[in-house]
């Protein structure tokens, strides 16, 4: 069945050195565009969940955000070069002491000195790795079942409006004999006035002649074919697994071609009437269809 494009999924984990969690929302869009909120040391792991998200969608705008929380600082990768430090302190304890003068450490002087640090965290680690991996894909899952809620939601209701579209196809249906009989008599009737007005010799063939180009210019049969078949196609896109949202736009859209057409020949206000309530509800679909992965 298909899926909606807007969702929302979470999920936390908790475990002795360190918790995260995954937050992921999505709205509607042509192509898939992820946009990720993580500390800049994962970087390096971004490339790979983003191939585990394409695997739960093709299409919409996804931002997915990360907070995570390490316990424990070993996880961290980072080291002091205490042996330098310590070189460092005691020429500088040397250097106090010939002049005479005393020396105290500033510990807030070494923090700051980048060439005593190391960060061994060029890769995180790699049991937290997993972890983070683990929790993105109960993130997605608890995301696609939301999706999937609102999705089953939006096809009850399109299936909904394809039975009104029916129905006023139906109608549209029945009034076109009524149309080409009516246009029929009223054209046979204004030749034959003008005939006599003019003094003219009446012609049966002529007639005819006149009678089927009338015939054939009003005459909306093929398109309301076209649109039967293309409402079916869109019952069929509805209730079959599989992307949709592609699909489910180009018919609609031929769908109000066809439509369209059928308003512009029929030439009757009561088929007029019918178009644009076709039209009305055909746009409501439109609008749902826009949110359809």
């Amino acid at each position: 069945m298909p899926v909606s494009m807007t969702g929302f999924g979470r999920h936390e984990t908790n475990e002795d050195a360190w918790t995260h969690v995954w937050e992921i929302k999505s709205v509607n869009g042509r192509f898939l565009d992820v946009k990720w909120r993580m500390p800049g040391y994962l970087r390096s792991l971004e490339n790979g969940w983003e191939k585990v998200v394409r695997t739960y969608a093709s299409r919409g705008r996804v931002d997915v955000s990360l907070n995570l929380e390490v316990l424990d600082a070993g996880i961290m990768g980072v080291t002091f070069n205490e042996t330098m430090a310590n070189a460092m302190l005691g020429q500088m304890q040397k250097l106090a002491e010939s002049r005479g003068e005393a020396f105290e450490v500033d510990y807030n002087k070494l923090l700051s000195m980048s060439s005593l640090w190391r960060d061994n965290g060029s890769e995180p680690d790699p049991g937290l790795a997993e972890s983070l991996t683990k929790g993105l894909e109960a993130a997605l899952k608890d995301w696609v079942n939301a999706r999937s809620v609102e999705g089953d939601a939006m096809v009850a209701d399109l299936l909904s409006r394809l039975e009104t579209l029916h129905d006023l196809t139906d109608k549209i249906s029945e009034r076109i004999p009524d149309i080409l009989e009516e246009k029929k008599a009223g054209l046979r009737q204004r030749i034959i006035d003008m005939l006599e007005s003019a003094g003219a010799e009446f012609s049966e063939d002529r007639m005819l002649q006149e009678v089927a180009h009338l015939t054939d210019k009003l005459d909306v049969s093929e398109e309301l074919t076209r649109l039967a078949a293309h409402l079916e196609r869109l019952e069929e896109v509805l209730t079959t697994k599989g992307d949709a949202g592609k699909k489910l736009d180009f018919l609609l859209q031929e769908t109000f071609r066809e439509i369209n057409t059928c308003g512009n020949k029929a030439q009757d206000t009561t088929v007029s009437r019918l178009v644009v309530d076709f039209k009305a509800e055909l746009e409501r679909c439109r609008e749902q269809v826009q949110n359809i992965e």
